[in-house]
């Protein structure tokens, strides 16, 4: 039986080393959890290259400052580049056929990238001390073996730049003059290049320079008695047409070998039957140029000796700028919509009634219309000339149209989200068999054993390919159903142009988009702005039969004052079920956490009266929050007057009659920090919906100590109001940080600490109780990371682990924030190698497991520190108690462990945010950060105690369980067989 028992011990033991769990990820499982998509934006320059040697492509610039190469047969991005917030492209160009040069910065830096790789030939910085119009003239016949110059105007200065190797040549400033430079022009082969521009409202300048050395060769002045705008547009190599003053004429400035004409033509002589206000659009026609009045495209041509006709005039069209596509000639486009289609005419400039292209393509209303567009053209197998269209839609998607259908398309609108929430996703129909979806049983044991041929590293390649692809079809995780482990999810994102989409969190696909009505460009709303999204309507056991919804809401105007905009959209199908136009403003939304009978959460609008407006406006939800009016508190905070308030309800609106869902407000307390020491530079509060699993904390010698949980604390950090520039800008003895825990409905401070010769900016990130926070010390030259754990010490006299456990302890007893709390604070300050960019933190469903920080380093990536080297309790030399909790031992910087980034090897280029969300399983948290990427994952903080992996080998725990049940009864009948030799002797 001896025998027996360790043949049984030892196949336990490989049982157990086969199945141990692997807490690294291998090649094979990208993907399978995780997701990474990559936009580049909505596209506002771009030029095409497609010679016949080397691949056709087209590069653009974004208002994501993204410098992308795109494949013209695919859309796919060949190569990229983002660019600093503060960088942003003014003009892009492509010079030799090889690179492309990019203005940037308000014309402060220019760059020369390579085009077919991206990498940067040479990079210039060019000064100045005037804001001004950034314009870039690259010549159109630079040729690779002579040194031609690039012309650059920015921050009041025109620069010569060196192709070759960026080199400042000559540098001319215009500051002195007061010249508004409009346009610099370098006819080609010739050796003047000449700037001109405005000298205030009323007088025209042109200079001619020399392009050798920057020696101005000749001057002239024009003035206009009554006056302009600023708006001009170029319309030949010596002509120039600009709207005056009042914006009722057109003045054709003609300035050939340097003198100056003026010639006036009015409107009413022009366009007679239209009246409004006169818009120049910018436009690269030669000989022609384009005016907006009111919702008319209005063409109009310059013809001899400067007189200007009118050619055409369109209702509410996007015009191309001019393509030369044969010996000399020029074309633009025009697009015009449809009720369910765009018809895209493509004409020659100087000839109106020739149009070389007429098409009509079917497009999707979600996209909205039109915003800008770019023409191509190529050789068609007859020789003749057609033309691609590059097209940027309303929603910020990318389209190629050829031959008259859409190539490809890209939705880089997800570069710009703005707000995200989560919804979850249908319920499975009654009826549904989970075995009409599984492989029939031949294919189950074939999957089975080609996973065991892994496990035991039998398997080729092509079983390795085979098992990578059963994973991904067997993983069951873009289904349109729930799962009873709450990995299926819908991220609801709204984007900047307005646009809502739902991502299904599987594999990243866009499920629906719905372009809202409520914020699109209108008369009745004007430059409406998105703001936030907000679960509204999340059905729960008896309301089961109703979709859910979610709750978006903008402004129509740019303006804090600018009245608001709600809409209401059903998560499942993407339909907007209503929309309101409100009488009133929004400067804060407060959901509560009460909802009515259909599970709609009340919302609380607070406008820039500070009066008090509720949602949904029905009688069963005033009757809900009247019962709860005297316990809502909210505050402001004002960071530019250095004052915080605190905020309660007192009753119905006075000025509003009839309204009774709007309330006026009262000013419950208010903080003034002085403005000679303190301004606020940050402030974090708990998420609403952190659940806390329980409030008591075991620690060694079976003590507890109970964590001080209240939603009503806000973290506010303030700086020295000479630190608030960037770091560096001040002495350690000039700077410092307060860091304070505010009641916000007492006003009253817990807690304040000083950190003496630190700098912003602070990042932040609230939960439980406790809250990290993220600065640079200038004394040590180095990031630092700080905690503060507060705790209840009002329960002092529970700190028997024995009662807790036997329910002997008031954790029921109610909390007042109005009672002066007893409470201990315990912090701790650690190095931190990486500047942050934003924090966030783990949440589960039940919030027992423990907590991970996400950190948004300044390398777009994300990573995954434990709470536990945040833990103010660590010491050098822990007891064994305390490592028995957990504690590990202190040192003065936190790790950077390489298998903690959760992003893996990528980046999520312009990283601005990280949502988290709870799944079903307590184990596991799901991650969403956006940018100008996105990346999609799940973790697990403590691992995955409650759940077995995907590739868990079931066909080798079935072997297992059978070798074992052999090997006892071989072992048995051996040892019988031993005993009755024994007894036989």
């Amino acid at each position: 039986m001896a025998m027996a028992t360790r043949v049984f011990l030892l196949l336990l033991l490989f049982l157990i080393s086969s199945l141990s769990p692997c807490f690294s990820l291998y090649e094979d499982h990208v993907g399978l959890m995780d997701w990474h998509q990559q936009y580049i934006g909505k596209v506002k320059h771009a030029v095409f290259h497609t010679q016949k040697a080397g691949r056709k492509r087209v590069v653009v610039s974004t208002e994501e400052n993204v410098i992308a190469s795109l494949d013209l047969r695919r859309g796919d991005i060949f190569w990229r580049h983002v660019l600093g917030p503060n960088d942003a492209v003014d003009e892009i160009d492509i010079a030799f056929g090889k690179y492309v040069v990019t203005l940037s910065s308000e014309g402060s830096i220019l760059r020369a990238w390579n085009l077919p790789d991206g990498q940067m030939v040479w990079e210039s910085f060019l000064e100045g001390s005037k804001q001004s119009k950034s314009l870039l003239s690259v010549p159109a016949n630079m040729k690779i073996d002579k040194d031609n110059v690039i012309f650059v105007f920015g921050k009041g200065c025109l620069n010569a730049v060196s192709s070759t190797d960026g080199v400042v040549l000559w540098k001319k400033d215009f500051a002195d003059e007061s010249l508004d430079v409009q346009q610099i022009i370098h006819p080609p082969g010739s050796d003047i290049i000449y700037a001109v521009g405005f000298v205030g409202l009323s007088q025209f300048d042109a200079y001619q320079i020399n392009v050798r050395n920057g020696e101005v060769l000749k001057h002239r002045t024009a003035a206009f008695p009554g006056g302009f705008c600023g708006e001009a547009s170029l319309v030949s190599s010596d002509m120039l047409v600009a709207l005056d003053g009042t914006r009722s004429s057109l003045i054709s400035i003609s300035f050939l070998d340097g003198e100056i004409s003026l010639q006036q033509t009015h409107f009413s002589d022009l366009v007679g039957d239209l009246f409004g206000m006169a818009v120049m659009l910018p436009s690269k026609l030669t000989g022609m140029l384009l005016i907006k009045i009111n919702n008319f495209m209005v063409f109009v041509r310059v013809a001899d000796e400067g007189k200007l006709e009118v050619t055409e005039k369109i209702n509410d069209a996007a015009v191309s700028d001019a393509l030369t596509f044969s010996e000399g000639q020029q074309a633009f486009g025009l697009i015009e919509h449809g009720d369910s289609k765009i018809h895209l005419t493509v004409k020659l400039v100087n000839d109106g009634n020739g149009d070389l292209l007429k098409e009509s393509i079917g497009m999707d209303y979600q996209r909205g219309r039109v915003h800008k567009f770019f023409i191509n053209n190529y050789i068609r197998t007859d020789r003749s000339h057609g033309f691609r269209a590059l097209i940027v839609m309303e929603d910020h998607s990318l389209l190629l149209l050829q031959q008259g259908e859409i190539v490809w398309s890209r939705e880089d609108g997800l570069a710009s989200i703005v707000d995200v929430t989560s919804s979850e996703l249908p319920v499975e129909k009654e009826g549904v068999s989970v075995a009409k979806v599984e492989h029939n049983l031949f294919e189950w044991l074939k999957g089975h054993m080609l996973k065991l041929k892994g496990t035991l590293m039998l398997a080729s390649p092509e079983d390795v390919a085979a098992i990578q692809g059963l994973r991904l079809k067997s993983s069951e995780k873009s289904k349109m159903t729930r799962d009873h482990n709450g990995f299926r999810k819908f991220l609801i994102v709204l984007t900047r142009s307005g646009k809502l989409f739902a991502l299904h969190t599987g594999n990243g696909r866009v499920v629906w988009s719905v372009l809202l009505h409520s914020f699109r460009n209108s008369e009745a709303c004007a430059d409406p702005t998105v703001l936030h999204v907000y679960p509204w309507q999340v059905p729960h056991h008896h309301a089961m039969d109703e979709n859910p919804s979610v709750l978006v809401v903008g402004r129509c105007g740019l303006g804090s004052d600018a009245p608001g905009v709600l809409s209401f959209v059903d998560t499942y199908t993407g339909k907007e079920l209503d929309s309101l136009v409100l009488a009133h403003s929004i400067e804060r939304i407060i959901p509560l956490s009460f909802t009515d009978s259909r599970e709609q959460r009340l919302h609380l609008i607070i406008d820039t009266d500070h009066h008090a407006h509720l949602y949904p406006r029905t009688p069963e939800a005033i009757g809900i929050f009247q019962r709860e009016l005297s316990n809502i508190y909210w505050y402001s905070v004002q960071a530019d007057n250095g004052i915080i308030r605190g905020h309660g309800l007192k009753s119905n609106c006075i000025l509003q009659e009839g309204d009774e869902y709007c309330f006026s407000t009262r000013n419950l307390w208010s903080i003034v920090f002085p403005s000679d020491t303190e301004k606020i530079i940050a402030t974090v509060t708990r998420k609403l919906n952190e659940v806390v699993h329980t409030q008591a904390k075991v620690i060694t010698d079976q003590d507890v100590m109970y964590k001080y949980i209240s939603k009503n604390l806000l973290f506010v950090a303030t700086v020295a109001p000479k630190a608030t520039g960037q770091i560096g800008s001040v002495t350690p003895d000039e700077s410092w940080l307060v860091v304070y825990l505010i009641d916000t409905v007492t006003g009253r401070i817990i807690y304040r600490m000083t950190h003496h010769g630190t700098q912003g900016p602070v990042h932040a990130v609230f939960s439980e109780n406790w809250v990290v926070y993220h600065y640079f010390n200038l004394r040590a030259h180095r990031y630092e990371m700080s905690v503060v754990e507060i705790y209840d010490q009002s329960r002092a006299d529970n700190k028997d682990v024995w009662k807790l456990v036997l329910g002997k302890h008031n954790l029921t007893s109610p909390v007042s924030s109005y009672s002066r709390p007893e409470i201990i604070t315990k912090s701790q300050t650690y190095f931190f190698t990486h500047s942050v960019k934003a924090i966030a933190v783990t949440s589960t469903a039940k919030g027992i497991t423990s907590k991970q920080l996400l950190i948004s380093t300044i390398g777009d990536q994300v990573l995954a520190l434990d709470k536990r080297y945040l833990d103010p309790r660590r010491t050098i030399n822990p007891s064994q108690a305390e490592r028995e909790e957990g504690i590990i031992p202190l040192t003065d910087s936190l790790p950077i462990i390489p298998q903690s980034y959760v992003t893996h090897a990528l980046k999520v280029e312009g990283l601005r945010g990280i949502v988290t969300a709870p799944a079903k399983l307590e184990s596991t948290t799901l991650v969403f950060a956006y940018g100008v990427d996105l990346f999609f994952t799940r973790l697990a903080p403590s691992r995955t105690y409650d759940l077995l992996t995907d590739d868990f080998s079931y066909a080798l725990l079935l072997l297992t369980i059978v070798a074992l049940v052999a090997a006892i009864f071989v072992t048995w009948i051996l040892s019988e067989r031993k005993e009755l030799q024994e007894k036989w002797r």
